[in-house]
């Protein structure tokens, strides 16, 4: 069978009564087109089924409308909710992605990974890999260099020489810390997610701090390292009574592992919240199910990626399509994080009550 020959915006023009520049417009939305030439022209694309040559359109205009997303660990909650929320705006404000999957979170070997992006065409970079160890040296060393922009999505241990948007993990910290002292805690332990991760550190570091603020200290014993799985939070709490057994409350990283607590308090006849409160990071679709429901800190993973998108699309119109990046101070945008009580965790009591050992 012949292959059909692609309809081209002559023929919608011809058929619909207008000009080429007609269609034009509204194809890219414009609001100068007569109600009834809008109507027209969109009834003569519906029924020829006609579809713009995209890799032309963007040739002329000096565009791909193509992103570069460079990411990690979408078996991850984190990660997928980004990524996934990253291709609903792309797709809102027109552009594609180009998905690269990195294997190895910790590798800083990036250079064919952009140079390949490069090569696509595409009009920007959304870096969506979690900052694990040293993986963003390349960022400091190649910086403005970069033939297009580039948006960092989470990390940011220090400061970023590219702009950057993530979550504020150490707030994520103290909201769970401090409600759990709020509700009488006078042993809060913390399992982490693995601490070359650096969101894993920040928790830590606002687990610590809240705990020095109100009076406590923050023994080595009650801090175990997970892996965000479920069973490192199961072990977790195992090894966590066997060096502390007055522990009275365990702040989980994330919800996963707040699960393996969970269930290894069962296991052991320890009721929850009553002599162990809990609380996870994420607010994953399935807390509101454990049992008893999980108080957890959710985090705005989805507006990060959607935020991300947005503000890559203001660095490449500064550009102009010239595929020139104009030098500009990185700004850092931290979102903030919210509690969500439920029933994992014990009331909050007057803080008379409440007094460090």
């Amino acid at each position: 069978m012949a292959q059909r020959q692609r309809l081209t915006i002559r023929e919608v023009a011809a058929a619909a009564g207008v000009s080429t520049q007609t269609v034009s417009r509204v194809l890219n939305n414009r609001v100068d087109v007569a109600p009834g030439t809008l109507l027209r022209v969109q009834e003569v694309i519906r029924k020829t089924g006609y579809a713009p040559n995209m890799l032309a359109r963007g040739l002329t205009q000096g565009r791909s409308h193509v992103l570069g997303v460079v990411a990690y660990g979408l078996d991850y909650f984190g990660p997928s909710r980004i990524v996934t929320a990253i291709e609903r705006q792309a797709a809102e404000m027109g552009y594609a992605i180009s998905l690269t999957l990195i294997l190895e979170p910790e590798t800083g070997d990036v250079d064919h990974v952009l140079r390949d992006l490069c090569a696509r065409q595409v009009d920007g970079i959304i870096w969506a890999i979690p900052e694990v160890s040293s993986n963003r040296t390349w960022s400091r060393a190649q910086g403005e260099a970069l033939p297009v922009p580039v948006m960092l999505v989470g990390g940011m241990a220090g400061q970023p020489y590219l702009p950057s948007i993530g979550i504020d993990n150490t707030a994520i910290g103290r909201l769970a810390t401090e409600h759990l002292l709020d509700g009488g805690a006078r042993n809060v332990g913390i399992v982490t997610g693995p601490l070359n991760w650096w969101e894993a550190q920040q928790r830590l570091a606002g687990w610590r701090q809240t705990l020095e603020a109100r009076g406590f200290v923050p023994l080595d014993c009650l801090t175990v390292e997970g892996d965000w799985t479920v069973s490192s939070g199961e072990e977790g709490l195992y090894r966590m009574l066997e060096q502390c057994p007055e522990v009275d409350a365990v702040f989980a990283s994330n919800d996963q592992m707040a699960l393996g607590v969970i269930h290894a308090a069962h296991r052991l006849g320890i009721a929850v919240p009553e002599k162990i409160s809990v609380v996870g990071v994420d607010n994953i679709a399935e807390a509101s199910h454990f049992w008893p429901p999980l108080t957890t800190v959710y985090q705005p993973l989805a507006d990060a990626g959607a935020l991300a998108v947005k503000e890559i699309d203001k660095l490449i119109n500064r550009a102009g399509g010239s595929r020139r990046v104009q030098a500009v101070t990185p700004e850092i945008t931290l979102l903030g994080p919210m509690l969500i009580v439920r029933d994992s965790s014990r009331a909050v009591v007057p803080s008379a009550l409440i007094a460090a050992p």
